[in-house]
């Protein structure tokens, strides 16, 4: 069953529907769907369909002769192989003079690995075929590094070729419920949406006859289980030193978030650590993070990019000889205690996702252009604090607090938002409080008197 992605399809099929010449780059990481995407756009669709591999030149080539002649009669069943790169690419150029036809390379940098001057020769035949050739042309990767730089960077020889690029995204938790419609609840979908990160493959292992913990306890928690080895094997794909990088996002799934600290819990000089960061975040693992609205902060943070990475290291390590010794229920039962605070940042995510589909449909109090997580020093208490959603239009802000318990969440949590936001000189403030059950009578009693604040249960999403 194929779900999402409507956005890109009808992205994709807008570019079909101009019958000119188009280049659309498709990027994003690993196991995120883009194969999924192209096969759903192309089914219908004439088209030749060449996924790159970790091979020579020769044999690639081979390959994408054999895609490009199953497009068309216009190739003899005995027709020799293409000769070079160029000829087969002239010949799916000229063949689209006539038709539209779209080529989908898949895996573009592993063509590109084995045959560097795959870039160049593209970018001639483009220059040369453009206006006279119906063809659609996608070239996808899994290398966002590769992608951004060598493909879309400016010193790319692709650069101003392409018509449209598309970054795929994991999906946002409302596309995660829809998946998994009425199998589970919301609160049990939304703890499947954050062990699995978003990630479409992900998501589809997850079981519907099962419980939560028995999705976790079969896919994370037995040395059979797709995921047991899923993250390590991504690192040791996109990485030449995974222990090393593996140690960094161990350090910050646990809580290390500055530089020194991260460094310190590896044993590592920061300089080194800071390269090594560096490439995590190209790949999507790591995300760099500042203070809402603080873009020249020194209190620059690393966090997890993925929370399927985030639940993984925090937890898969620290039970690993229990796992291999088949004990899946009593690692589960050391995991299930702390799974509301893993939960607490994905909860957050899901807030935000919330705000602003309320903002795009115009309705929150403030049609705000951009928000983000707060943290810093409160002068008053002397203490350092944060402020969990800050979002604002720089003269009116909505600050928010999320709560993933499940206790009532009761009055002293408002008036702690109130009083941080004293913090910020905006205009007009509003206050949303977001809780995973419910709220005492204390704080509905104040919100009824108020204009400015929302109280809002996850199930009421």
């Amino acid at each position: 069953m194929f779900i999402g992605r409507q956005q890109e399809l009808n992205g994709l099929a807008r570019l079909y529907n101009t019958d000119k010449f188009q280049c659309a780059i498709i990027y994003g990481r690993r196991r995120i769907g883009k194969t999924a995407l192209i096969t759903e756009f192309i089914k219908d669709k004439e088209s030749a369909y060449f996924t790159g591999q970790e091979t020579n030149a020769k044999e690639n080539l081979e390959n994408l002769s054999h895609s490009i002649f199953a497009l068309s009669r216009d190739f003899p069943s005995s027709a020799p192989l293409f000769a070079s790169y160029k000829d087969a690419l002239e010949a799916v150029f000229k063949l689209a003079q006539t038709r539209r036809v779209v080529l989908a390379i898949d895996e573009y940098p592993y063509l590109a690995a084995s045959y560097k001057a795959i870039s160049s020769l593209l970018q001639i035949c483009i220059d040369k075929y453009k206006e006279t050739s119906k063809l659609f042309i996608i070239l996808c990767g899994s290398s966002l590094s590769f992608m951004e730089n060598q493909v879309l960077g400016y010193k790319s020889p692709l650069y101003g070729r392409r018509t449209a690029q598309f970054k795929i995204l994991p999906f946002d938790y409302a596309q995660a419920k829809e998946y998994f419609g009425d199998s589970f609840s919301g609160v049990d979908a939304a703890v499947l949406y954050g062990v699995t990160g978003g990630v479409p493959l992900y998501m589809s292992l997850m079981d519907r006859n099962l419980s939560v913990a028995d999705n976790i306890k079969l896919n994370f928690l037995t040395t059979s289980g797709y995921l047991f080895e899923e993250p390590g094997n991504l690192v040791k794909q996109e990485c030449r030193e995974p222990a090393q990088y593996n140690a960094i996002i161990k350090a910050i799934a646990n809580g290390a978030s500055r530089l020194s600290e991260i460094a310190g819990k590896v044993g590592l000089e920061t300089a080194l650590c800071s390269t090594y960061i560096s490439k995590l975040i190209s790949i999507g693992i790591i995300k760099k993070e500042r203070p809402f609205r603080e873009e020249t902060s020194k209190k620059t943070i690393y966090s997890l990019e993925d929370s399927m990475f985030r639940f993984w290291y925090r937890f898969i390590p620290d039970n690993m000889s229990l796992i291999q010794r088949g004990e899946s229920g009593l690692s589960y039962e050391r995991i299930e205690p702390q799974i509301p605070a893993f939960m607490g940042a994905v909860f957050e995510e899901i807030c935000r996702q919330y705000l602003w589909a309320q903002n795009i449909a115009r309705r929150t109090p403030v049609l705000f252009t951009d928000a983000g997580r707060w943290w810093g020093n409160n002068p008053k208490k002397r203490e350092e604090c944060e402020i969990d959603i800050i979002a604002d239009d720089k003269k009116n802000a909505i600050f928010c607090e999320c709560k993933w318990t499940n206790e009532a969440v009761g009055l002293g949590v408002l008036e702690t938002l109130m009083e941080r936001s004293a913090l910020f000189r905006h205009e007009t403030k509003y206050y949303y409080v977001f809780a995973k059950t419910r709220f005492t009578e204390g704080v509905q009693a104040e919100a009824a008197g108020r204009e400015d604040v929302t109280l809002i249960c996850f199930e009421d999403f």
